[in-house]
């Protein structure tokens, strides 16, 4: 079903223009006919029972979608609590709150479930320093039956923000209703105001990763003004230092740069002359930015077509810094790290191509600010597909990326591959950082994560030192990746060593992302398919 045009449903447009079976298996079979050894890898998997490498096969040889089968609805009235009220903004600007000790703000088209009520009062119970939660909802057709699901992550200013991807029904504890108010001039995003000036204040918002509500978009069009209200929300955080850039129901916003600081490219390489060429070349020709310096860090090259580069590179002003011995990519990018000059640093593979002039001002803008650390772009392989989106923690057994294999021109999982939003790491094949606070959490770790991991590590020591990993969708360049990389014994023991020194070091945060939710299943890609509770057809967000 297509939902009704208003961009207040833009964030859940994530499944609409996806093939249907008969559209979806035809192009499976074309693919397979035009690439016959990949098939045959799918096929081979599947015959010796190795089900995860079969499924990782066929989602580079397909691509990947979204397959979320929404969970029945719960069955059973909604009860009542005493202490509860459930109240939309209209009704609190004009009666006022009342004397509930929790207030759920709501809107039309949306309603509570059996159970949500009792789950929001005890949540208020067990944290007497919770000032306000939301959940989980269950988008319902025109007939009632359910859509597709609604699964949100913790609380993320930038991506609320961007994106209004927690929706109108937010609880809240009485006490802070009545400090904080509501603001009559923002119909539709009261709620978004609330929560960013809670938070903006030091107060508890909380995600509860569970069903709390439905929303029928057929049943009620958001009020008049919900658009303009966000833009006004947007612009109020930027303060006159910036502009805010729309599309539909998405908002980017954009930070000024009075002076841009010198940034410096740091370029790890060994031969392969073709893919450092065409990676330097592209940085030149579609990098809108008035100050930067290129390190080139050579580890031993040897092809005299790689050397003779090099030579016109510094007759061209490009730094070729010597890093010999055992490949050690963390130690080769805090040599260069150490020796550049800019305050900004740009960490690029010799395998990534931009495409975009205005790719490092997006990211920028962001690792420029005073809370920001790493910054990531959206990554795009050789097929046009999605190959970085962010990277989440504890799935496909470790890390993986998000929205791996999805189209390029994806939307993500409510727009995320569009709006600017909170990860817990981004790969450091293209990886933007403020200088000093690279210096200040030690750099790159290079003896424990000589090669992998090193940008996950970073990214949690950072995350740890009180800055926020951001992943920019609004940067985009292509990544031919491991197109650099060669698997030899020696290589396979040093990548386990990284793993185990991983797991050791960030085993509690591996366990649970809080920027991904737990309701989607870990053994599949991100975001395709719903965890299924254990001995159960149920899927576990209705826990």
């Amino acid at each position: 079903m297509r939902l009704p045009p208003h961009p207040a449903f833009d964030i859940l447009r994530f499944a609409e223009n996806q093939p249907g079976p008969t559209r979806r298996w035809l192009v499976r079979l074309l693919l397979a006919l035009k690439r016959p050894g990949e098939a045959w890898e799918v096929a081979r998997a599947l015959l010796t029972g190795k089900r995860v490498r079969a499924r990782d096969r066929a989602a580079i040889l397909w691509g990947a979608r979204h397959a979320l089968q929404p969970p029945p609805l719960p069955t059973g009235e909604v009860e009542t609590v005493a202490t509860l009220r459930v109240a939309t903004p209209a009704e609190i600007l004009s009666g006022g709150a009342g004397s509930a000790a929790t207030i759920v703000l709501t809107a039309p088209g949306h309603r509570l479930v059996p159970g949500a009520a009792t789950a929001i009062a005890e949540a208020f119970a067990a944290d007497p320093g919770l000032g306000a939660l939301y959940g989980d909802a269950l988008v319902l057709g025109p007939r009632g039956e359910p859509l597709r699901p609604v699964l949100r992550s913790a609380f993320d200013p930038d991506y609320l923000l961007a994106a209004d991807y927690i929706g109108p029904v937010v609880a809240l504890r009485g006490a802070v209703l009545d400090r904080l108010g509501l603001d009559p001039s923002l119909p539709g995003a009261e709620a978004a105001d609330l929560l960013l000036r809670l938070a903006a204040e030091g107060g508890a918002v909380r995600h509860l990763p569970r069903l709390l509500s439905t929303w029928t978009p057929l049943a009620a069009v958001p009020p008049e003004g919900w658009a303009s209200s966000r833009r006004a929300l947007a612009e109020r955080h930027l303060a006159g230092a910036g502009r805010v850039e729309a599309a539909g129901g998405l908002l980017t916003l954009r930070r000024d740069l009075p002076a841009p600081p010198l940034a410096s490219f740091i370029i790890p390489t060994r031969d392969r002359v073709e893919l450092l060429r065409a990676c330097i070349e592209s940085l030149r020709a579609h990098t809108d930015w008035p100050s930067l310096e290129i390190i080139v860090c050579d580890n031993d090259s040897r092809h005299p077509r790689t050397l003779a580069y090099f030579q016109r590179l510094a007759g061209e002003g490009v730094r070729v810094l010597p890093c010999p011995g055992p490949f050690n990519f963390a130690a080769m990018n805090n040599r260069a790290a150490a020796e550049a000059r800019g305050a900004l640093l740009v960490f690029v593979n010799n395998d990534v191509v931009a495409c975009q002039g205005d790719w490092l001002r997006r990211m920028a803008e962001e690792a420029l600010r005073p809370d920001v650390g790493a910054v990531g772009a959206k990554l795009l392989d050789v097929r046009e597909r999605i190959q970085h989106g962010g990277i989440v923690l504890g799935t496909g057994g470790l890390v993986t990326h998000a929205h791996r294999h999805f189209p390029g021109t994806a939307p993500g999982y409510l727009a995320s591959l569009r709006a600017t939003h909170r990860v817990s790491a981004v790969t450091a094949a293209c990886l933007v950082v403020e200088t000093r606070k690279f210096q200040a959490v030690g750099g790159f770790d290079e003896a424990a994560f000589a090669v992998d991991f090193n940008d996950v590590d970073l990214c949690l020591r950072l995350e740890a030192a009180g800055y926020r990993t951001l992943m920019v969708p609004g940067a985009v360049l292509y990544h031919h990746e491991a197109a650099s990389r060669r698997w030899n014994p020696e290589a396979r023991s040093r990548h386990e060593a990284e793993v185990v020194a991983l797991q050791a070091r960030w085993e509690g945060r591996l366990e649970a992302d809080p920027w991904y939710h737990p309701g989607f299943d870990p053994r599949a890609g991100t975001y395709v398919r719903l965890r299924l509770a254990e001995g159960s057809d149920t899927v576990r967000l209705l826990r």
